[in-house]
């Protein structure tokens, strides 16, 4: 699967790397390898990992064989996001 970053997604990339050592690597695994896929807004969907006591989330869309990031963002807020609580397990 070939990964594509919008302008958006590396912009904040870049911020998160400085504010919390979030690597554009880490996204890229992410994305192929979730914790977990949670739906989105519209169409996308979001690749989720629980990191440093929060989680990553990666919000995308999938256009054939690529997934195109739209964001990047880590929150503190597991229990909102994480699909079936923080304490389930990762699909």
């Amino acid at each position: 699967m070939e990964i594509v970053w919008t302008t958006h997604a590396y912009e904040r990339q870049v911020e998160w790397e400085k504010n919390r050592g979030i690597t554009r690597e880490q996204i890229e695994r992410l994305v192929r390898d979730p914790e977990q896929i949670a739906p989105g807004y519209r169409d996308a969907l979001v690749a989720q990992a629980r990191s440093g006591g929060g989680l990553l989330r990666v919000p995308f869309v999938e256009v054939g064989e690529q997934r195109k990031l739209l964001t990047v963002y880590w929150t503190s807020r597991i229990d909102k996001y994480w699909v079936g609580g923080p304490h389930a397990d990762p699909i």
